[in-house]
Parts: structure tokens; sequence; C-alpha cells
């Protein structure tokens, strides 16, 4: 009874979750809708391609149009070009090596081992990427094409055949893609923002409670240190989404839309990732001041709680980032420089107590000075992110 209970509720939850899985795809634009479009598209495209290979051409080796096309459909118009270009020049490789060795040699043993060593050689070329294997493929079912063919004119036919099949997936493909909804992420450069925004507010608003009571003790701080210090993958990935996005608009009809005309462009968000990530750098390094000992200093206390307010209007700052949306930009970018402004004057006041309780910030055996200069490293990072998408606003409206 326990077990067929246990299956019932893992077969009902696998339900729900493929259900909420269709409803977001159909509810708006997001990774789930672009799976679907990839995968309309790419069966339209080698629909098409199949159709002209094997009824129209009356191809004998139709498969390769279809399988063309299908391959160089990636998730922006740009790279469909750039991977078309690669494949085709593989294929054009691969099929000239056989063809070279094949009319030289003959279809035997020896001829085989041949075009594999060469093909495969060339196939490591760096220009080729991720298409360089595919010169190794196109030589197989060229040799294989050319030893099922009798006389040099049928076996130079097919091999053109080849050839051409290839190039007519890769056109439609590349056609397919552009005209049917051609891909355009500028979002995907605002979800990688959104998500190091995050991972700050996240650490700030855990941080500066903290520090309000009191002198948090290392386990606490080494917890911070190494939340700001895990984030190599995610600026990875944020960098990675920028670049799709920047990709997308090349070769892009969409981008010459009016509503696509207005975009702040990338430059912007490319110097607000750079800020974020500088940003989490020195909050890392913040953290390690922290390590340092104040048992037994009696100034501690109101530092730390000026040091708190701080923190937490900074954490205001960031929580604007976290919901950055290109639609709604220059209000955002309003709100972000008001709040940076709010930010400065809780600054200011971490400086005025230090001077108010004659701290030393030159003393290295004390924290203070380490804490005040990252936070001014955190106030340019921000004011200059808040210039940055002002002006980013100004220009799109």
């Amino acid at each position: 009874m326990t077990r067929g209970t246990t299956t019932e509720r893992t077969e009902t939850g696998r339900l729900t979750e493929l259900t909420q899985w269709w409803r977001r795809a159909f509810s708006y634009s997001g990774d789930e809708r672009d799976t679907l479009l990839v995968i309309g598209k790419s069966t339209l495209a080698a629909t098409l391609a199949w159709v002209i290979a094997y009824d129209v051409l009356d191809a004998r080796s139709p498969a390769f149009a279809p399988f063309s096309a299908v391959l160089i459909m990636q998730v922006t118009v740009y790279r469909s070009v750039v991977q078309s270009l690669r494949y085709v020049g593989a294929v054009v490789a691969g099929v000239l090596v056989q063809a070279a060795l094949g009319f030289l040699a003959g279809p035997d043993q020896l001829t085989f081992v041949l075009v594999a060593l060469i093909a495969l050689t060339i196939g490591r070329w760096p220009v080729l990427g991720v298409q360089g294997p595919q010169v190794a493929t196109a030589a197989f079912f060229a040799f294989s094409t050319y030893t099922s063919s009798s006389g040099d004119a049928q076996r130079f036919f097919r091999l053109g055949e080849i050839v051409v099949l290839v190039l007519i997936g890769c056109a439609i493909g590349i056609a397919v893609n552009v005209l049917v909804v051609p891909p355009l992420r500028y979002r995907s450069a605002e979800y990688g923002i959104r998500n190091l925004a995050h991972t700050l507010y996240d650490l700030l608003a855990d941080m500066y409670p903290v520090l309000a009571e009191g002198v948090p003790d290392q386990d606490t701080t080494g917890g911070w240190r190494d939340r700001a210090a895990r984030t190599e993958e995610m600026i990875g990935q944020a960098r990675s989404g920028l670049q799709t996005a920047k990709e997308s608009a090349l070769l892009n009809p969409r981008r010459l839309l009016r509503r696509y005309r207005g975009h702040p462009g990338f430059q912007g968000y490319e110097a607000v990732l750079g800020a974020l990530e500088r940003t989490l750098y020195q909050l890392a390094s913040l953290t390690r001041g922290l390590d340092r000992s104040l048992e037994g200093d009696e100034a501690r206390q109101p530092f730390l709680q000026r040091y708190a307010v701080f923190l937490e209007s900074v954490s205001a700052v960031a929580e604007v980032l976290t919901t950055l949306d290109e639609t709604t930009l220059f209000q955002q970018a309003k709100r972000l420089e008001r709040l940076t402004g709010e930010a400065e004057t809780r600054h200011n006041d971490v400086v005025e107590e230090t001077r108010r309780l004659s701290l030393s910030l030159a003393d290295p055996s004390a924290p203070y000075g380490v804490l005040v200069i990252e936070a001014t490293r955190l106030m340019e990072e921000f004011r200059y992110t808040s210039e940055i998408l002002l002006d980013a606003a100004k220009d799109t409206d």
C-alpha cells in the first residue's frame, strides 16, 4: 500500500511539473517557450529540406538536407550563419579529401585509412570549431557513396550532390530562423544582472542585521566571505547571457522593428555587470576585514551600527537591480539614483563616526581602515552603475 501510494504521488508530481512547464511556455517568454520555438522551427526547416531533396531533386541521399537544416538551427541568427559557414566548410573539406584520394587511389582499404587520417587531422583545425568532426563524417559518407557508385561521372555527380544538399539544408535552416520569430534575446542580459544582484542583495541582507547587534564571530564572517567568493560561475553565466544577447541582435531583422529601436543597448548592461562583479569582490574583501578581532574595543559597537545602516542602504540599491527591466528602465534608474544618494549619506555618516570616535584608519591591526576603504569603493561602483543606467535610459527615452 505504501509503495503504491508513493508511486502515485511521484506520478502526480511529475504530471504537475509537466503541466506547469506547458503553462509557463504559453504564458510568457522564457526557456520553455524558446524550447518549443526551436523544436517547431527545426521541424519546419527539416520538413522543407526533405521535400526539396526527396520530392523535387530526387536525391539519392536526401537526409543530408534536413540533417543540415536542423544542425545549424542555433539560438541566434548570427550563430546560425557562423555555424553554417563552418559546417559547409567542414563538409566540403571532407568530400574533397575523399574525391582527391578516391580518384587517385581507388576505393580500397588503404584509401579509407588515408581519408580517415587526413579528415580527422583537418577536423582539428580551430577555425572549424565545433563543426570540426563533420569533416570526417562527410568524408566517410562520401567514401560510402563513392564505393557504391559506378563510373567516374556518376561518382563525381554523387559527391557533388552531397555538397548541394548540405547547402540547401543550411540555406533553409537560416531562412526559417530569420523569417519565423527570429530569436532576439535582449532579456538574457538582464537575467544575468538580476541573478548577480540577487546574490549581492541576499548577502547584504544577511550582513547588516548581524553587524547591528555587535561583532560577528569568525564562522559567520567566513561564511559571508565564502558566499561572496562563490560567484565565479554566476559571473561566467551572466557574461555568457550578455554575449548571447549581443549576438542575437546581429543579422536579426526584428531589431529594426519600432519596439526594439529604443532598446538601451548592451554597453550599459556590460558596465553594470562589470560593476557588480567588482562589488562582489569588494564585499569579499570587506568580510575579510571583519575577520580581524575587535574584542575589547569600546568603539566597535557604535561604529558597526553605523556601518550596518550603511550596508542596509546599499542593499536597497542592489534590490533595484534585482528587478532590472528595459521597459521601466528610466523609472528604475531614477530610483537607483535616489537610493545611491541616500547610501552616500550613510557612507558619510560612517566616515564621520570614525572621526568622532578618533578611530585609526591607518592601524593595520584594526579593521576600520579596510572597512571604510571598501565602503568607499562600494559607493563608487554603485554611483557609476546609477550614472550608466540613467544615461542609457535617457538615450532610450
